[in-house]
């Protein structure tokens, strides 16, 4: 339940925590195209490696992300959100380290690997932790909204973070670019100290985690899905650029989080009013067209379009079929729900690195983008099936 004083405070508290959140990602969106280009570039090393270094992270997440929503519906959230911050700083600093043996490809590699490994565990504390500390502060009745913000945050650290990451990367170095990684998430950690915590609730019987999967599998599929297209861009649309000679190579992740976040500011309360599935269908299809169109683009104009138009299109997605998920367990299993319900996004992404580079060696950059267009028509399929086939709540 929300707290019951000082409603208007707590709102104010949402709004503070979604700018420390954002502050604190750019940590991630700053090295998330950085990373690759260091593996190509740098250490030289073929599109596999370097989709596997962003990959490796989302896997990470995708194995704790039960551990830490556990962890959020035990000790609460404050605890979680701390705890992933000062993982974020571990991992920016090991990962600043491979950049002093860049001259040994396969060291170099190892220690970006085991940073990015830290940086996923991060994640999962930071993610989960923030989506239930505003959903305990408002209420879940505006879970749809808690997640826009959240969301919109994330998504728009990724876009400003992506071209000042390159940005910086080119100026000073990416030893440097890895130190800026370290203070953002130390800023937004003396941040959390004057938010209130929200205390954990007690519950006599918790269900497993796989049985609660059980129950948001079919919603986590959707999130799986639509993922694909982000990471599409997140991963490969920079050197999709460089092979074209196309200027702008480092804005595609700034056109998809412009597109994402204009979306979260004027539409954020939608899926608290119409209903979170039958936002997240009309989504899909704007997401599909997009990854088209940066599929069939001959200039690039067309292709950074499709980046705003896959932005705007994964916009309410997660917020849309997360509510519905919030909707299916009670508050003290919600952090575990939410943290199994955003692993199947992080598998998106875990995956799509290394198969997309695999797609990319064999076929080239631009059919990674086809496949995240069929992606998104098949999560639009398992939405309309899950509209007309509810399930039920964990009891």
């Amino acid at each position: 339940m929300p707290l019951d004083s000082h409603k208007d405070d707590h709102q104010t508290y949402l709004f503070l925590l979604t700018a420390i959140l954002f502050i604190a990602y750019l940590c991630i969106g700053m090295t998330l195209p950085v990373a690759p280009v260091f593996v190509a570039h740098d250490l030289g090393l073929n599109n596999l490696w370097a989709g596997a270094t962003v990959g490796i992270a989302f896997l990470s997440t995708i194995l704790t992300r039960g551990y830490a929503g556990k962890f959020v519906d035990n000790r609460g959230s404050k605890p979680a959100v701390r705890r992933g911050l000062i993982l974020y700083m571990t991992g920016a600093v090991i990962c600043l380290l491979a950049g002093f043996v860049s001259t040994i490809p396969t060291m170099a590699l190892a220690i970006l690997m085991s940073g990015r490994i830290i940086l996923g565990l991060g994640e999962s504390f930071v993610s989960v932790g923030i989506n239930n500390w505003g959903i305990g502060l408002v209420g879940p009745q505006r879970s749809g909204l808690v997640m826009s913000l959240v969301g919109a945050a994330i998504y728009g650290a990724i876009g400003v973070g992506g071209p000042v990451g390159l940005s910086l990367y080119h100026m000073i170095g990416y030893a440097n670019t890895m130190l800026a990684g370290f203070i953002l998430p130390a800023l937004g950690l003396f941040a959390i100290i004057k938010i209130p915590l929200v205390p954990p609730q007690p519950i006599r019987y918790r269900p497993s985690f796989l049985t609660i999967i059980g129950k948001i599998w079919l919603h986590g599929s959707i999130i799986c899905l639509q993922g694909i297209g982000f990471a599409t861009i997140g991963t490969f649309f920079t050197l999709y650029f460089t092979e074209k000679h196309w200027p702008g190579a480092g804005m595609g992740l700034g056109a998809f989080g412009a597109g994402f976040v204009l979306v979260r500011i004027f539409c954020g309360g939608l899926p608290d009013r119409m209903g979170g599935l039958p936002v997240a269908t009309l989504s899909l299809i704007v997401e599909a067209v997009g990854q088209l169109l940066i599929w069939n683009s001959h200039s690039p104009a067309a292709a950074l379009v499709g980046a705003f138009m896959t932005g705007l299109g994964c916009s309410m997605i997660f917020p849309g079929v997360g509510k519905e998920v919030v909707n299916l367990v009670t508050p003290p299993l919600r952090g575990t729900a939410i943290g199994g319900f955003s692993a199947f996004q992080d598998l998106a992404y875990g995956l799509t690195g290394p198969l997309a580079g695999f797609i990319a060696d064999i076929a080239g950059y631009k059919e990674i983008f086809l496949a995240g267009s069929l992606a998104s028509v098949l999560g639009f399929a398992v939405a309309l099936f899950l509209r007309f086939r509810p399930v039920k709540p964990v009891q």
